[in-house]
């Protein structure tokens, strides 16, 4: 396995290197790039499986890579700061590091990696690399309040929920939040042990289900702890195939 680090401190990337040297030793360092336009001029000409960037670099930000060039190679960002996460979680965002981070979080990062690698080294197209980074399971959500954003984990989450075009996340601790994606996006993104599509407007946590009842013309009513804003019915066609999630039965 080739990777890329693409830091420009010297302390963080002889620390980055020394974490990969441990945790992987199989995996091949071919370079580190310091700058946009080095990494820009890097990836015009090789390839690589990973790349480790920085988020700010010596002469800019690191997104303007991906505005120059098509950058297929999954990305595990890392940074001092925060408030870039949204951006990075837009691109081919493997995992999000804020520094300092330690080898458990990298290792963590690495496993992540490997799955969706793996998953396509079974792909017939390589266009199925990309969907797979599009899609993969979401283990927590970045949340914006105010001026500030913090993490949700996902397995915290009783709910999603949308009203009027505005999409929910209630957590099992009664609190809610707006996010910016579809139920859609959130229906590939999900684990699909833990959540299921419960009815149209609504996506449930098995733990947050507090009670299942047999409802008229064959439907299911379920109950929710904490509550979910409205009633939530389960279709006649969608009965048997939640009924095999609940029992634990996957597809």
């Amino acid at each position: 396995m080739k990777y890329l680090i693409v830091e420009d401190e010297r302390f963080a990337y002889e620390e980055l290197k020394r974490m990969m040297t441990k945790l992987r030793p199989d995996y091949v360092l071919e370079k580190q790039t310091k700058t946009v336009i080095d990494t820009i001029g890097f990836l015009k000409a090789a390839t690589v499986d990973l790349i480790l960037m920085d988020i700010r670099l010596a002469d800019g930000s690191c997104f303007e890579i991906f505005n120059h060039i098509k950058v297929s190679t999954p990305v595990i960002f890392t940074t001092a700061y925060d408030k870039h996460a949204i951006k990075a979680f837009k691109l081919n965002s493997i995992d999000y590091l804020l520094k300092p981070f330690d080898e458990h979080e990298l290792a963590t990062a690495l496993v992540k990696f490997e799955n969706i690698y793996h998953s396509q080294a079974h792909a017939t197209d390589p266009k199925d690399f990309e969907q797979l980074l599009s899609f993969k399971t979401k283990n927590r959500f970045l949340i914006s309040k105010g001026e500030n954003y913090h993490y949700i984990e996902t397995a915290d989450i009783a709910h999603f929920y949308s009203e009027e075009g505005v999409v929910f996340l209630h957590t099992l601790h009664n609190k809610r939040y707006i996010i910016n994606y579809t139920l859609e996006q959130l229906e590939q993104q999900l684990d699909k042990r833990l959540f299921f599509r419960v009815s149209r407007n609504c996506i449930g946590n098995v733990k947050a289900i507090e009670n299942v009842a047999k409802y008229f013309n064959s439907r299911l009513k379920l109950s929710f702890a904490p509550e979910c804003p409205h009633e939530v019915l389960v279709s006649r066609i969608r009965v048997p195939d939640f009924l095999k999630w609940m029992d634990g039965v996957m597809e």
